[in-house]
């Protein structure tokens, strides 16, 4: 610890003197960059006159990686707080929970006016779309761990495809397919078919990992008892990863919660409460934050970055629950 302390004064000392008052450079960033630099020169110095070169190899990547992991820390924080810091106006006023922007206009002040339609919106969309994503999804790992055969990496190879692929595709694939070749308006239900097709590979890549972890000495029981192999799997395999399939589907939901490339090419924008996710537009919370925020209107602006408040705030809550969900099921096993 005594090296790690003074390798930090000692470098913070030397970056002051060569980056502000020697070298003509300046910026905070730089400065931050070479104090990181100058900070793994000394410690790796200092470490090295009384520790083996094994143990200073060891020392030097801690450092980076801990300096990575804080650097990540930081950011998060920071652009948390700016979102924050930026919503609060909208914040704490009561209205901006319990109404809905019909009438509303962006000048209006921030008494008036409010989210709700949004997040009802997003509600809807989102709970269709998990109505859609999860069997396929659960159905997709089935076939790649109990069921197998020829296709089973072709199945797979797609899977992973479909992971990689941009979001903005699953928007357009759902409105030259059901809006141009169909007719369909655009809706809430367009939005949830193209965050399905955004959730169902991620649903299916952790629940065939979960599927995995299931012991083999459960299905040999199963069989062994005499029961069918489908038997097995809905009756022995599916229960015994019940809660690993639901940090899938936490995940899944986090993951489609924030889109929203997709909502801009099959959703339309609105100011009021639409509970038909298959007649007229329908607002969500990531397509609210896109208007708000490039309407120029400091008011709107203020409501935007609220509402991006409340998404950072579920899906933060999203990750959460699957972390702790993850840590229950290996605490029971």
């Amino acid at each position: 610890m005594a090296s790690v302390v003074g390798a930090g004064v000692g470098s913070l000392a030397l970056t002051w003197l060569l980056y502000l008052r020697v070298l003509p450079t300046s910026g905070a960033i730089g400065f931050a960059v070479a104090w990181y630099l100058a900070f793994l020169g000394v410690y790796v110095a200092l470490s090295a006159f009384s520790n083996p070169g094994t143990v200073v190899a060891d020392r030097l990547v801690a450092a980076v990686v801990t300096g990575g992991a804080a650097l990540v820390g930081a950011a998060l924080v920071v652009t948390i707080g700016f979102v924050f810091v930026r919503g609060w106006p909208a914040l704490h006023h009561l209205n901006f929970y319990v109404d809905d922007m019909s009438g509303v206009r962006p000048t209006s002040p921030l008494s008036q006016g409010g989210v709700l339609h949004a997040v009802i919106g997003s509600g809807i969309e989102i709970g269709i779309a998990v109505l859609i994503a999860l069997p396929l999804g659960i159905a997709t790992a089935v076939y790649m761990t109990e069921v197998g055969g020829r296709l089973t990496n072709v199945v797979r190879t797609v899977i992973e495809a479909m992971t990689a692929l941009p979001d903005v595709l699953a928007g357009l694939f759902v409105y030259t397919v059901l809006i141009i070749g169909f007719h369909w308006e655009r809706d809430g239900f367009a939005v949830s078919l193209a965050l399905a097709v955004t959730m169902t590979p991620v649903v299916a890549r952790s629940a065939e990992v979960v599927l995995k972890l299931v012991p083999d000495g459960l299905r040999e029981a199963g069989l062994a008892l005499g029961a069918s192999h489908w038997r097995t799997v809905r009756g022995v395999v599916l229960p015994t990863a019940r809660p690993g399939l639901a940090t899938s589907l936490i995940l899944g939901v986090a993951r489609i919660a924030g889109e929203t490339a997709p909502l801009l090419i099959v959703s339309g924008a609105s100011t009021f409460f639409n509970k038909n996710p298959f007649h007229n537009p329908m607002n969500s919370l990531p397509l609210f934050i896109f208007a708000s925020v490039r309407s120029g209107e400091p008011q709107y602006i203020a409501r935007g970055y609220g509402a991006a408040a409340l998404l950072v705030v579920l899906v933060l809550a999203l990750f959460a629950a699957a972390r702790f969900a993850a840590r229950n099921r290996q605490v029971a096993r």
